[in-house]
């Protein structure tokens, strides 16, 4: 799969564009702030609904206006597809597929898959669990809308069961109730932990093959899925932490609080790792999702890389060039020399300046 172009209306700021992709290496090039990491974004929002850096939708409108546009005209297995996306300040966005309206966001999951890499994922390791919870949720959205369609409802319930604790807490209010969440809070959970489960026993082999490829066979990684609490538990804990809960206002134990544990032999790359070792472990869970996304929907999913490649060394840059030969891949950058020093195939250079795109030759 591949997107085939982009159009923007008033998204960031983007008055008007409208833009052409390569099936291959693509690569938007210019100062900093000039717009490049904002048309990945969007062609980010526009297979996911969601912005990588958690924008609202009101954010993403360009100043002075009420709505945003986002067009993306896709390739799939031959069969061209049309994404439409409005972008509302104070209403719900509405998206169109084809020309058809969709009645929830989550049928868009599914007909395209997109990685996106950037600078803050080489932190993923260092960072708290919530990063690497999102690492796990954003992939697992896109291959299943029935695991959107848990997390969602998980997420709601665990709202209405927060407030109502806070309720009981300063109002006294019915801690009855609090039965009624639970049940539902465990059948979506039990869901969602046991296919992030499977997500990562599937990922675990890919991870261990890409990592031995990086580092020349001179270091073994291990993912493990760290949930805190297993599905078959969940229920009972719930309510032997309830007074736990009450005094804390808040649910302490469910899937909100699971968490991926990276060890280089027995050490946890999360604390004890080199920075050398946590970003070399970034990247192969990045390279490793590549590889896992194509088995699991017998296609290519699409790649964007913001600005990664002046982060990386020769060695862990090799191994992201030697992965993305087979993918479209959209790469944003200062400058492209060291594509072409490397012997890259760039099939389109466009340069960005101050929300204008203009497409070049390999010479200039």
């Amino acid at each position: 799969m591949y997107i085939e172009s982009i159009a923007l209306n008033n998204f960031r700021n983007y008055e008007s564009m409208e833009l052409g992709f390569s099936d291959r290496i693509n690569i938007l090039y210019g100062d900093n702030a000039q717009g490049k990491t904002n048309i990945l974004e969007a062609a980010y929002v526009g297979a996911t609904t969601q912005s990588h850096r958690m924008a609202r939708d009101k954010n993403m409108i360009r100043f002075g206006e009420e709505e945003a546009h986002i067009r993306l005209n896709i390739k799939k297995r031959e069969v061209g597809h049309r994404i439409d996306m409005h972008l509302r300040k104070n209403k719900p966005k509405v998206v169109s597929i084809d020309g058809l309206p969709i009645r929830k966001t989550s049928e868009l999951f599914g007909l395209i898959n997109i990685i996106f890499f950037s600078p803050e994922d080489l932190s993923i390791i260092k960072e708290g669990p919530s990063e690497r919870r999102r690492f796990m949720d954003m992939e697992l959205c896109q291959l299943s809308r029935i695991y959107y369609s848990n997390l969602a409802n998980y997420n709601k319930v665990l709202n209405q069961r927060n407030n109502l604790l806070k309720s009981i807490a300063f109002h006294h209010g019915e801690a009855d109730m609090l039965d009624v969440w639970d049940a539902q809070l465990v059948q979506y959970g039990k869901r969602i932990i046991t296919e992030r489960q499977n997500f990562i026993n599937m990922l675990r082999d890919v991870v261990i093959r890409v990592h031995e490829m990086i580092t020349g066979g001179k270091e073994k990684i291990e993912v493990r899925y760290e949930p805190n609490v297993s599905a078959e538990e969940f229920e009972e804990t719930l309510v032997r932490k309830r007074d736990m809960d009450l005094r804390f206002t808040t649910t302490m134990s469910g899937p909100q609080r699971d968490d991926i544990g990276i060890y280089i032999g027995e050490n946890d790359v999360r604390v004890y790792g080199s920075q050398g070792q946590q970003r070399t472990a970034a990247l192969t869970l990045k390279l490793a999702e590549i590889e896992l996304v194509k088995g699991m929907i017998s296609d290519t999913p699409i790649l964007l890389l913001d600005d990664v490649m002046s982060e990386l060394d020769e060695k862990r840059r090799n191994a992201l060039l030697t992965g993305i030969q087979d993918i479209q891949t959209i790469i944003t950058c200062t400058g492209y020399s060291d594509f072409i020093r490397e012997r890259v195939s760039l099939d389109r250079i466009c340069k960005v300046t101050d929300g204008k795109v203009e497409s070049i030759s390999k010479k200039e």
